[in-house]
């Protein structure tokens, strides 16, 4: 017999190649030299690793430490700060994670992913199966008709985003975000979206986008993807397992974390508990998580639900942590 599948600290990356926000964790993890495992999906649904797990969201990327589940890039990449605290990309001084933090809000929270999916090639769309995934996510119709109609808006806004970080933080010819000497927390917040256009090809025309538009932006991509190919060469290489494996995994591993508790003044009024459903409060929102409330605070949500699959299911349960802002928890038989 083969050795027992294992997942270095821990940790289970559930992605797709050409994910923009799975990037931004996989990013984090060769930035910081921090090994992984990873469990391969397909780019539409179904994804039957996760179905065998119980797990009900739909986008992409999850992570997993032990048999606690992280939904959403804010969250996860928060974890790994506070779990990986050695060496974290994060800033210590209050004015920098001010830039963190706004940084994340602007470029995930703001439109500025739906504008940016709005420059996809119409041609990227003659898969009939992707088109209908895609309308059944975004809500909205996801035809070339309808890409082609919206590109214009899109194409402003994505201008004014270079030239936003063009004119303003690089416009001193600093290398990085926050003038460090590396990569920092604040880098990823900012550049993924341009770094996504960039290297989609028919995305940005070159009349409106381009090196010679935006030779400071374009510079900073490159240091970027230089930094990144120097940590991925040193890096641990990447365990990969398969769906089964990594349920097995998962299911045969400890909590990563206690339970936390259910802050008692929190708006929503739920008690510690009660059966709840969690799911994102825009894309995705059909797809809902249902489970026991066991931590509520302002930032973070935790609900525990039982797996399906794997050794040992329906026993081995899931703790499963959503953050608060974008996403809705509530009462099971309440309204939405």
């Amino acid at each position: 017999m083969g050795e027992r599948p294992t997942a270095p600290n821990g940790i289970i990356l559930f992605n797709y190649p050409v994910s923009p926000f799975g990037r931004r964790v996989s990013w984090y993890l060769a930035l910081r030299g921090i090994g992984y495992a990873l469990c391969e999906q397909p780019f539409i649904m179904p994804r039957p690793d996760l179905e065998k797990l119980g797990l009900k969201y739909r986008r992409i990327p999850i992570l997993t430490i032990g048999r606690d589940v992280y939904l959403d890039t804010r969250l996860i990449i928060r974890k790994l700060e506070e779990k990986f605290p050695d060496g974290k990309l994060g800033s210590e001084k209050p004015e920098e994670v001010f830039v963190e933090k706004l940084l994340e809000k602007y470029m995930v929270e703001g439109p500025v992913f739906s504008m940016a999916t709005g420059l996809v090639p119409a041609q990227m769309m003659n898969d009939a199966k992707v088109m209908e995934d895609r309308k059944g996510f975004c809500g909205r119709d996801w035809t070339r008709e309808s890409l082609e109609q919206g590109r214009p808006e899109c194409l402003v806004y994505v201008r004014n985003l270079f030239d936003f970080l063009e004119t303003t933080i690089l416009a001193d010819g600093r290398k990085w975000i926050l003038n460090s000497a590396k990569p920092s927390l604040a880098d990823i917040e900012a550049i993924w979206p341009m770094d996504w256009l960039v290297g989609m090809e028919g995305a940005v025309p070159s009349h409106v986008v381009s090196e010679k538009h935006f030779p400071k932006v374009y510079a900073w991509i490159h240091r970027f993807r230089a930094a990144l190919d120097e940590a991925q060469s040193a890096a641990p290489g990447t365990a990969v397992l398969d769906g089964d494996e990594a349920v097995n995994v998962i299911l045969q591993s400890s909590f990563s974390e206690g339970t936390g508790t259910v802050d008692q003044n929190d708006g929503s009024g739920l008690k510690a508990g009660t059966e709840v459903e969690l799911y994102p409060a825009d894309w995705g929102s059909e797809h809902r998580d249902v489970g026991q409330l066991v931590a509520l605070g302002p930032d973070e949500v935790t609900v525990e639900a039982k797996g399906t699959g794997g050794a040992g299911a329906g026993a081995a349960g899931l703790r499963i942590h959503g953050p608060r802002t974008g996403f809705r928890v509530t009462e099971m038989g309440g309204s939405t």
